[in-house]
């Protein structure tokens, strides 16, 4: 049965559904915003659909049952969108004509790559077949992609074929995107992205995080790298007081959008 037609759910219940469905795991603050409700209110309605068995809640969110961890990278790339593209194009714009990019796979860096598209002979290593799509074939590029079986969602190589492929280049701005940040460094959910972040970011002048604002405060399952080893954060908004405090006493630099 189509759970958005079910009988025996109300329809707040039917609204969070659709929330989830379209994008993807939430906080409950943003569901209670988004329904005019309380808190309270939608911890209810949260419990009700958790015993149904329709999503799962952890940590403070919820998600459709089947999208623990994070969602399908067409459903991410709906989520904090506008922040993304504001923290991508203030960081394309610390990028020259010409230079060495090497990014990992994720929504943020997808958007980047878009956000350079008006950049000229850029020399492009990354193993998401996204961003060689957006950036290959045009201005004079040079996009290397490393190889290996592509994931079915992303569309990105892992294993050690790809770490094997790009580690040897020695790139100006290495840019990784985050699953979760806090003041102790970076995360992400799986095994084989954190280490291909950790490898992208050994290969870089600048080794660059960029993550929007909603990952401050989130663990991850595998710890990527401490502050210590990121030169810049690029981020929609100023991170919280322990993250901020951990940036300053590593020398992290915050690249920003300007403010509106």
């Amino acid at each position: 049965m189509d759970i958005h037609k079910n009988p025996m759910l109300t329809p707040r219940h039917h609204q969070i559904l659709k929330l989830l469905d379209q994008g993807g795991s939430q906080s409950l603050t943003a569901l209670a915003g988004a329904l005019g409700v309380s808190g309270e209110t939608v911890r209810r309605d949260l419990a009700a659909l958790q015993d149904r068995g329709l999503i799962q809640r952890s940590h403070g969110r919820a998600a459709l049952t089947g999208d623990g961890g994070e969602a399908p990278f067409a459903r991410r790339m709906r989520e904090q969108a506008a922040e993304k593209r504001a923290l991508a194009a203030a960081l394309a714009a610390t990028i020259r004509d010409g230079d060495a990019v090497m990014m990992d796979t994720g929504t943020t860096t997808s958007l980047l790559a878009r956000a350079l598209g008006d950049h000229r002979r850029l020399t492009i290593v990354t193993n998401s077949s996204d961003i060689a799509r957006a950036l290959a074939t045009r201005n004079g590029n040079r996009v290397y992609m490393a190889g290996g079986e592509l994931r079915p969602d992303s569309g990105a190589a892992f294993g050690r074929s790809a770490i094997d492929f790009v580690r040897p280049f020695a790139v100006t701005h290495a840019i990784v995107s985050a699953g979760a940040a806090d003041a102790n460094g970076i995360m992400d959910q799986a095994l084989e992205e954190a280490e291909f972040a950790r490898t992208v970011l050994s290969c870089g002048e600048r080794r660059i995080v960029a993550t929007d604002a909603t990952k401050f405060g989130r663990r991850g399952l595998v710890q990527v790298c401490g502050w210590a080893e990121v030169t810049h954060l690029a981020t929609d908004r100023p991170p919280p007081g322990p993250v901020a405090a951990a940036l300053q006493a590593a020398s992290v630099a915050l690249i920003l959008p300007p403010a509106s």
